[in-house]
């Protein structure tokens, strides 16, 4: 099998909405659910632009919805793959709004997505590895492990003692 690097910017995505009514709550905020719809869009662009394949969306975990975006700011989806494993890629995603009035940006959310790439006969299929450019994206790949770990753990397809990684974070030396 050839290994393939890419780079993390390869697989960078970029998505603007603007809040329309029908995107809110009574209380005139973006609906979590019509952000996370979003946010599963924008990750999968990523990662299909990384494996250059379709994929499927595996997990999602640990949506921070930091503050609300309201009736008619703009949404701003920043996804990337941040780690590359066997045949699924984790993805980080970052959110901003935009209040066009105030000319006010800020952070709203931050989530992980784990997407599987697929081969034409819809079963996994390898993906190039991931080679990160920046000190963040060093981060972000380094800590890809052990929050898969704890994905593996509690979807009951690992046991604890297997997971090495995380394991580590609490021995004591």
């Amino acid at each position: 099998m050839e290994i393939i690097l890419k780079k993390a910017s390869e697989s960078l995505v970029m998505m603007t909405e603007l809040v329309l009514p029908n995107d809110t709550n009574v209380f005139g905020n973006l609906m979590g659910g019509r952000l996370m719809y979003w946010m599963d869009i924008a990750s999968a662009l990523s990662a299909q632009k990384h494996a250059n394949a379709p994929v499927v969306t595996a997990s999602v975990d640990n949506i921070s919805f930091e503050a609300p975006i309201l009736l008619g700011n703009v949404v701003y989806i920043e996804a990337k793959v941040s780690r590359a494993f066997t045949t699924s890629m984790e993805v980080h995603i970052r959110v901003w709004g935009e209040d066009l009035k105030r000319q006010h940006k800020y952070k709203s959310n931050e989530a992980y997505y784990t997407f599987v790439s697929l081969n034409a006969d819809g079963k996994p299929s390898p993906v190039p590895q991931l080679t990160p450019q920046s000190e963040y994206e060093q981060k972000l790949y380094e800590g890809a492990m052990r929050r898969r770990q704890l994905r593996l753990i509690l979807g009951g397809k690992m046991k604890p003692n297997d997971a090495f990684e995380l394991k580590a974070l609490f021995a004591e030396e």
